[in-house]
């Protein structure tokens, strides 16, 4: 199944959803992978996504969510692996779900001691101990029933209109279109040229020409490293994950050469990228600070 997403408009609904109600929504693919959409994360969960382990459970977590996902309709409501609620909805084309809308974290109107005491049973793997992330965990909000019902019911809503404006869509794409998309939804697993060719039901050879006109005259590999080089810089960006783990969650084991290939495109390894990336953020939030002037708030 080829699915779109028109990722400008989603981004502004969830932002404009933060911004009235200070939760989080999200959109998971179909295989419960996060579309990358709002990055901005509470402190807590912040602190667990940015060690490896965190960051695993986080991901196995998003898709056991869509993987489990039994209601008769609308959202069905959780608690993450770390024990902060959240709850997930399927966006459907006729009776086929084409993504999940998520929305968390937060905590309900139970005694926030209890619901700690809760999370904390479940972080003994936390480096340092759970009590590291205690004052995090109470700076999350919470909501009655009857808030949430509220807020859910309302986000149901949207997701019709998320369907009327056509933000997600099924779509019959033409053959480099489906080879596109076909990299972008699987390039952190491993791939070759015959695994490629089976999942898009067409033969080597045609794959093989689809490569190169897609790339500009290179081949199938490439196309996989430059996909997996674009998904490393982000994360080496937005996160502090190692570089190993990066080229884990890119689809490439061997660190080593994960870093040459990386070179290869990028002309820096990881590291020096991610220096770099970090000291252009610093350089810009200096800029921003010197025109705003003393006394002046942020935008």
């Amino acid at each position: 199944m080829d699915i779109l997403f028109d990722e400008a408009r989603l981004l502004q609904l969830v932002t404009n959803l933060y911004v009235l109600t200070g939760i989080t929504a999200n959109i998971l693919d179909p295989q419960g992978r996060d579309i990358h959409l709002f990055k901005d994360h509470p402190p807590f969960c912040r602190a667990i996504n940015d060690l490896p382990e965190g960051h695993r459970r986080c991901v196995r977590c998003d898709m056991w969510k869509v993987a489990n996902y039994n209601a008769e309709k609308g959202f069905q409501f959780y608690r993450c692996h770390a024990g902060i609620c959240e709850a997930v909805l399927p966006l459907y084309d006729r009776q086929q779900p084409l993504a999940y809308l998520v929305f968390g974290c937060f905590l309900d109107d139970s005694p926030k001691e209890v619901q700690w005491e809760h999370t904390r049973g479940r972080l003994s793997w936390y480096p340092g101990g759970a009590d590291r992330l205690r004052p995090a965990f109470f700076q999350f909000r919470q909501y009655s029933t009857q808030q949430l019902r509220a807020y859910s019911e309302t986000l149901e809503a949207l997701s019709a209109y998320i369907r009327l404006q056509g933000m997600i869509l099924r779509t019959e794409q033409t053959d480099l279109q489906r080879l596109e998309l076909y990299i972008d939804q699987h390039y952190m697993e491993k791939l070759s040229l015959a695994t490629v060719a089976k999942g898009l039901h067409i033969g080597r050879t045609k794959l093989c020409g689809l490569a190169k006109e897609l790339s500009g005259g290179h081949t199938l590999s490439w196309l996989i490293a430059r996909r997996r080089t674009e998904a490393a810089k982000r994360l080496l960006v937005e996160t502090r994950l190692p570089i190993s783990l990066i080229a884990e969650e890119v689809g490439v084991n061997d660190y080593n050469y994960f870093s040459k290939v990386f070179r290869s495109m990028e002309g820096a390894t990881p590291s020096a990228f991610r220096k770099a990336a970090k000291k252009a953020q610093e350089l810009e939030k200096k800029k921003q600070e010197l025109r705003r002037g003393p006394g002046e708030e942020p935008d």
